[in-house]
């Protein structure tokens, strides 16, 4: 209450935006990348407008009763670097940029972006933690193996790349929420082919919430954790900012509702990805994807609060 919200520069949760990290439990990253997109692009800018978002975000979670800012020491650490139209450069400079975070110890929130960085992300991860249990929540499974017939690293190929690589462990992980048209039967749950459990949009739906927490801790166990969040897992109502909107999907609360039910999860890394503020000039999705992200440092805080 020093000074009114939309004063000061537009650091994520007006964090200090500082590079050092000791003592550091939560470094937010941005990665403004949308070279591997295959429909609206945008995305470049999510960053930016999560973090503008954000200024409003307050320090305790009512609904899961934990106090992030007093349980977690959170940085803004900028943006990493990116190359537009380089998108293979782009994931070795990112991958780059993250790793030192693991390696002393924090955890990265990471702003996107499309989704393809999630790779770059995961490795990074990865060379520090080993395998990670991924939690995914997504209105589609990004499992496909290549783009058009040459493109190996896409936002819709990041999690087959991740299973072969060996930076999840697809027997430990889950996706949530696939939905919408498709190619091809089976599309939906083309996952289970790579080893993930999959729970579709429809099955999301009837199960509810309660269940949803019960199964992904039953699959994760208390392994590392990844977890990603695209934004279209959200119903284009509430987020219509986004590369390749499905409609059908939850609204925001119950969107919150489904991520509050993870509870304490020993998150390493987790990311906000495919906001693309130039298709929604309201900023309504940018509001929602700062809302998760907070939900995400909750689950984070939850976990910490235990040890």
């Amino acid at each position: 209450m020093a000074a009114p919200r939309f004063t000061g520069v537009r650091t994520f949760m007006r964090l200090p935006h500082v590079q050092e990290l000791d003592g550091v439990d939560v470094a937010v990253v941005g990665v403004p990348t949308d070279s591997a997109v295959g429909f609206r692009s945008g995305a470049r800018f999510g960053p930016e407008a999560i973090r503008s978002a954000s200024i409003l975000l307050r320090d305790h979670n009512p609904a899961l009763d934990v106090n992030v800012v007093e349980t977690l020491s959170m940085v803004d650490f900028g943006d990493a670097p990116t190359v537009p139209g380089y998108h293979l450069e782009t994931l070795e400079r990112v991958e780059a940029f993250l790793r030192p975070i693991h390696e002393r110890g924090a955890v990265p929130l990471v702003l996107g972006g499309d989704h393809s960085l999630a790779i770059a992300e995961l490795r990074a991860a990865a060379s520090v933690h080993g395998a990670l249990a991924l939690v995914h929540f997504d209105a589609h499974p990004d499992v496909l193996d290549r783009y058009y017939g040459v493109a190996d690293h896409f936002h819709g190929t990041v999690y087959r790349r991740a299973a072969e690589e060996g930076v999840v462990d697809p027997a430990h992980s889950i996706q949530i929420g696939m939905r919408g048209s498709v190619h091809a039967p089976g599309d939906l749950v083309a996952g289970r082919e790579v080893g993930y459990e999959v729970i579709p949009g429809d099955e999301l739906a009837a199960i509810g919430p309660a269940a949803l927490g019960e199964r992904v801790r039953d699959r994760v166990g208390d392994r590392p954790v990844a977890l990603s969040f695209d934004i279209d897992f959200v119903d284009p109502a509430f987020a219509p900012g986004t590369g390749t909107p499905e409609v059908g999907g939850p609204t925001s609360f119950q969107a919150l509702e489904y991520v509050r039910s993870l509870g304490a999860l020993d998150i390493r890394t987790c990311d906000c990805v495919e906001v693309s503020p130039p298709y929604d000039p309201a900023g309504v999705t940018a509001i929602a994807a700062a809302g998760f992200c907070f939900e995400l440092l909750s689950l984070r805080a939850l976990f910490n609060g235990l040890r």
